[in-house]
């Protein structure tokens, strides 16, 4: 990556061409009305993310703005670094030319918004409102300027819909200085909690990743459900932001699977290259993110995995908004892999 300093209009280049930056948000979650039961499956409901598409499918998800018939329509394309900004998009149904206004909910919510910086340093997990037209707004605030990407993960409500991980760039207007992808370790810290990851990402193949949850080095076994598990992973390739979203083996009340210390995933690379994995866990109350570098194929596969959490997190119960980015606790990241 540029280490230079990059002006406005450059940023806002750069977020369509791969550029650099951090991002932030907050959100509330979906308003929508009358009473809508969960989908259940939700672990086949996102294996279709790789299935969907003709000749798009075997492009990882997050790549297109555009898939099977539905177009993720950004109506914020450019925020000011360090001001507060609502952010506002529809997902639009190219047979109609309507906004979609009916969704599946996946893993408790209709759609899943996630905000990541080019440069992999900043990661925001937004639960947005939804009004009646299908519109969809979120406050943000994203401190440094730069390149950012935006995922939108859901289902339309129609009959034989398919979910999808649609993505559309942001940009952060001011100046930055992009940060280098963090250095390679096997354990994160957040908030006084260790988290230690076991396992890696192998290009085209199922990978088991277990981490590990400690506080004061005793092992956390009382974790909270987060979205229908116990855990929640979303990995992103740098370079190109190709997203990943990975299911846990397992889930609360099943009768098989503990509350702590270890979460388990199985994850599958869309490709070789560096890759951040975001793990969410919730416990006392509260949602934190603990990050990690790792590799999938080549020699670098070898080496292992770092984790780093970058500043902090804020998740408001009016509509969760999740974040881990670099020295902000601020409600408000690239391609990868999403898990729960």
């Amino acid at each position: 990556m540029n280490t230079g300093l990059k002006v406005t209009a450059f940023a806002a280049a750069l977020a369509v061409a791969f550029g650099a930056a951090y991002g932030v948000g907050a959100s509330l979650d979906p308003v929508v009305a009358g009473g809508e039961r969960a989908a259940g499956g939700g672990g086949a409901a996102h294996a279709e993310h790789a299935a969907a598409g003709n000749g798009e499918a075997a492009l990882p998800d997050g790549l297109l703005v555009s898939r099977d018939g539905y177009t993720l329509d950004l109506r914020t394309p450019v925020v000011r670094a360090g001001e507060p900004a609502g952010l506002r998009f529809a997902v639009r149904d190219e047979r109609t030319g309507h906004n979609v206004t009916a969704f599946r909910r996946e893993h408790g919510k209709e759609l899943h918004l996630i905000i990541a910086s080019r440069d992999l340093a900043a990661y925001r997990h937004l639960h947005p409102a939804r009004a009646a037209d299908g519109t969809w707004s979120t406050p943000v605030r994203l401190p440094e300027a730069g390149g950012y990407r935006v995922f939108a993960d859901f289902r339309p409500a129609r009959e034989g819909a398919p979910a999808l991980t649609l993505g559309a760039d942001l940009a952060v207007a001011g100046t930055s200085v992009p940060a280098a992808l963090p250095p390679h370790s096997a354990t994160a810290t957040v908030d006084g909690y260790q988290v230690r990851l076991q396992g890696g990402l192998t290009p085209g193949t199922g990978s088991r990743l277990t981490f590990a949850v400690t506080r004061q080095g005793v092992p956390v076994t009382d974790l909270e459900p987060y979205l229908g598990a116990y855990g929640h992973l979303v990995a992103l390739r740098a370079g190109d932001l190709a997203y990943s979203h990975v299911h846990p083996n397992g889930e609360p009340g099943d009768g098989a699977t503990r509350p702590g210390p270890g979460i388990s995933f199985t994850a599958t690379a869309p490709g070789e290259g560096a890759y951040r994995l975001f793990l969410d866990f919730r416990h006392g109350g509260e949602v934190r993110t603990a990050a990690f570098t790792v590799h999938a194929g080549g020699r670098a596969a070898a080496r292992p995995a770092e984790a780093r959490q970058e500043g902090g997190e804020d998740h408001e119960e009016r509509g969760e908004a999740h974040q881990e980015g670099r020295g902000s606790r601020e409600g408000g990241p690239e391609s990868g892999v999403h898990a729960h």
